[in-house]
């Protein structure tokens, strides 16, 4: 509980080369870094585990919980390679995509395919967005395996460029083989968050789980959306979102499926929507990307961070610019400042969250009578004694200013909630421990961080039965003394 205080959304930052540098990961550790993210489209399995088991003995070092995020790579819907690895396309250009060129022969009329299914999820007039929608090409016709195209916007083209299809279609599972084999890797390192690739239905993430489980790995589980039949209607999205525990707003291929002047209005919708049904949120793809070679920020990537965070999301994530940009300790501290200033902002502050709704459960009710509480008292903290963490993410749905002390003798709780806004993992051993020693114990470690003095109060959440999930069922205002 280190870095309490310091800012409410959490920061996820990708490792990699950069991240492996001598001191690196502490600087980031101490910079502010919640979750760490493992990308399983680079490296190998000795490699993810290594870097896992180091960020948990530097997490252990710093009394600072880190989550692990095991981000699956999914299908590669990707062209094959060029005989001279890139050539030059111009408007007009007729092209064809054939699954028969071989793999490392492709020329200025042609390419070979790693996504063998393409000329059979295709059609005349569709649009082909490659290379994160650099090159647009329309299919012309298909002949066998072999799609034929004009080149509508051309640019340079290099080897295993991605391929998009405007407004989604493409039949790709959404786990591969390899997907498969890194779920059983991420059990070993033991993740705490699955990410799961191009997740077209709430089929698909039950899917994800069901294998994660079979693994021995019982965590929670990232949809990525970034297909377009996943927003295709508010059914299917909520679906995957209830199917979910986090879901990531991943706007690099989604942007390029639904065409980038929808993704503000998506992004939006998708976080307001998953704090209506207590899901988490993860805002990702070039947030900071200049970062990766300069010492500041754009503006504009100043005001896409800061307005995530008014919106509402939980974390907001780095890739390259952590994994092999020139400091990545330096992005994290940059982005742990614009998170706290937006914080500051009363549309950050306030909610009405659920406010006109019945609740359903027990712990549920406590936990918004708790947060109704402490933003409309002067309570300057909320403990939530906790065993899987949900209390305290039913209290985070609620937008305050308030810290969230999340109390509970279980590390992979403790790992679980680091992802959770404004919630702050810490460890407690209560067993046999009476209601007054509990009290005692709370006012001790509130003392211990500043979160409180003498005169003021906190409020404490807690069940009656200890060990018991779910079972939140008192409150209690405390006088700090």
């Amino acid at each position: 509980m280190s870095n309490l205080g310091l800012k409410r959304t959490k920061i996820v930052a990708t490792l990699g080369p950069a991240t492996d540098r001598e001191g690196e990961l502490e600087k980031m550790i101490q910079s502010g870094l919640d979750v760490v993210r493992i990308n399983m489209s680079h490296g190998n399995p000795e490699e993810h585990k290594a870097r896992a088991q180091r960020v948990r003995e530097l997490a252990e070092k710093f009394d600072h919980e880190v989550g692990v995020l095991v981000d699956l790579q999914g299908p590669k819907i990707r062209i094959a390679r060029f005989a001279e690895d890139k050539i030059f396309l111009n408007t007009g250009d007729k092209f064809a995509l054939d699954n028969n060129v071989d793999k490392n022969s492709g020329n200025q009329h042609e390419v070979g395919l790693t996504y063998k299914n393409l000329p059979y999820d295709v059609k005349p007039g569709d649009k082909l967005l490659l290379d994160d929608g650099r090159l647009v090409f329309q299919v012309d016709n298909v002949e066998g395996e072999r799609v034929n195209t004009t080149v509508i916007v051309g640019g340079a083209l290099s080897n295993n460029k991605g391929i998009n299809l405007s407004g989604g279609g493409l039949s790709a599972a959404a786990l591969t083989d390899k997907d498969k084999e890194d779920i059983i890797t991420a059990a070993e390192i033991g993740a705490d968050y699955l990410a799961l690739s191009f997740p077209r239905s709430a089929e698909d993430v039950e899917y994800c789980r069901s294998l994660a489980q079979k693994a021995g790995l019982n965590c929670a589980i990232v949809s990525k959306v970034e297909r377009a039949e996943a927003v295709a209607d508010d059914a299917t999205l909520d679906g995957i979102i209830l199917a979910s525990d986090v879901i990531m707003i991943a706007r690099g291929d989604l942007g390029v499926e639904v065409g980038d002047a929808q993704l503000p209005a998506l992004q939006k919708k998708m976080i307001k929507r998953s704090r209506q049904l207590n899901r988490v949120t993860i805002t990702a793809t070039q947030m900071m990307e200049t970062m990766i070679e300069n010492a500041i920020p754009t503006r504009a990537e100043v005001f896409d961070v800061a307005n995530a965070v008014m919106d509402g999301t939980d974390a907001v994530m780095l890739s390259g610019e952590t994994a092999t940009g020139r400091s990545p300790s330096l992005v994290i501290e940059t982005m742990g400042r614009i998170c706290r200033e937006a914080e500051k902002q009363r549309s950050a502050r306030e909610s009405t969250h659920r406010i006109d709704e019945s609740f359903t459960a027990v712990d549920e009710t406590v936990a918004m009578a708790a947060m109704y509480a402490a933003n409309h008292f002067d309570i300057k903290a909320i403990v939530a004694l906790t065993e899987s963490g949900n209390t305290a993410l039913l209290m985070s749905r609620i937008s305050s200013g308030k810290p969230i002390i999340a109390l509970t003798p279980h590390k992979e709780t403790r790992r679980k909630v680091t992802l959770y806004r404004g919630v702050y993992p810490s460890s407690v051993d209560f067993d046999g421990v009476t209601e007054d020693e509990t009290r005692d114990e709370v006012v001790k470690l509130i003392k211990k961080y500043g979160i409180a003095k003498e005169g003021e109060m906190i409020l404490l959440t807690r069940g009656e039965s200890r060990g018991l999930m779910g079972g939140t069922n008192m409150l209690e205002i405390i006088k700090i003394s």
